[in-house]
């Protein structure tokens, strides 16, 4: 069975990674439209990564044109990742491989349903500081 919700590691949810067919468009939209920040509007590597600010706190939102598939990944911080997937693991969820994101190391997992999740340990916050402004796009 699934553990209660008191032994899962989730501190906060902090981003909301979403698809975009054309990030430029969509973000100046949302700036436009609903009042959003456009925190960064990033162009490397052959992706572009736009996060915006809805609210003073997070989540925020991330979009990106290279993100696969329909439904956004809801990322959340947890206070140490080891820890974090290890209880994953014994609420039987099965999270996938590690990788690094800017702040720090990630893993997603699928929900019954297919609600895509991640995990993440903020071990670089200010790298989030280091991109606050830049204008690629």
């Amino acid at each position: 069975g699934i553990a209660p919700p008191a032994a899962l590691p989730f501190v906060q949810l902090d981003f909301t990674y979403t698809a975009g067919a054309d990030v430029a468009a969509e973000a100046a939209k949302l700036v436009e439209i609903l009042g959003a920040r456009l925190v960064f509007a990033i162009d490397a590597m052959g992706t572009r990564v736009a996060m915006l600010e809805l609210t003073e706190g997070p989540p925020h939102l991330l979009l990106t044109d290279h993100l696969e598939g329909e439904r956004p990944i809801l990322i959340y911080r947890v206070a140490s990742l080891e820890d974090g997937l290890r209880r994953l693991r014994a609420a039987g969820f099965d999270p996938g491989p590690t990788l690094e994101i800017p702040v720090g190391p990630c893993s997603s997992f699928l929900t019954l349903g297919g609600h895509r999740f991640a995990i993440y340990e903020p071990t670089r916050p200010e790298v989030a500081r280091h991109f606050a402004g830049r204008r690629d796009f």
